[in-house]
């Protein structure tokens, strides 16, 4: 993580982490993923500078806000801007037909799931107001997957606290970890489609 944002989130403390997690989460582009943000804050919860439930509920504040403004946006003039949609939205169009075809199916699981993935995030509060979610179906849900996204990489780094000398020489491990996140969350829907497709086929037959 560069040394300037290392001594920001230091200095600044929970202003800084809610400034970063929601610009990026909002899908302004940063150098380095949240999730690494996430981990060295709650190293600084290990070292006693910032307060865990602390950095945790920041972390939540700024994820749901963020959340909720791309959701909006998109649930109420997604058509709009997608025609004329800035180049700092994260939205492409073949990740909007995958995860739109994949939610659809997979109803609210695969919601909670890829909102705790790494790299589609963001992509799944616009698809969520694209395909018209209801808000008191999304809502929870972002809550949720915000508490449970949170407190995974904030509790991960503080219990890497006695050993971040040597973290900080694997930074790699960081993208490994995120690309494990990927894989499982692309089991989980895919479990989770089989399960629901063969629930409908039970119902059906008996029917």
């Amino acid at each position: 993580m560069p040394d300037d944002v290392i001594f920001y989130v230091t200095r600044y403390g929970y202003l800084a982490i809610f400034i970063l997690v929601f610009l990026q989460e909002v899908g302004l582009p940063n150098p380095f993923p949240n999730e690494l943000l996430l981990i060295f804050s709650g190293y600084l919860t290990f070292t006693k500078i910032l307060f865990l439930p602390g950095v945790i509920l920041t972390v939540l504040c700024a994820d749901f806000i963020a959340a909720n403004i791309l959701y909006f946006m998109f649930y109420k003039t997604g058509t709009f801007i997608l025609q004329r949609k800035p180049k700092w939205i994260p939205v492409s169009a073949k990740m909007i037909d995958r995860l739109s075809t994949k939610i659809s199916k997979g109803g609210n699981v695969n919601i909670f799931i890829f909102r705790v993935t790494p790299f589609t995030r963001g992509y799944t509060s616009v698809i969520s107001g694209l395909i018209h979610i209801k808000p008191k179906t999304f809502l929870p849900i972002a809550v949720f997957s915000g508490i449970t996204w949170a407190a995974f990489w904030v509790i991960a780094g503080h219990l890497i606290g006695p050993s971040w000398k040597l973290f900080e020489q694997e930074t790699g491990s960081i993208k490994t970890i995120m690309l494990i996140f990927l894989a499982t969350a692309i089991c989980l829907v895919a479990l989770n489609y089989f399960l629901r497709k063969r629930t409908n086929k039970r119902n059906n037959s008996q029917s």
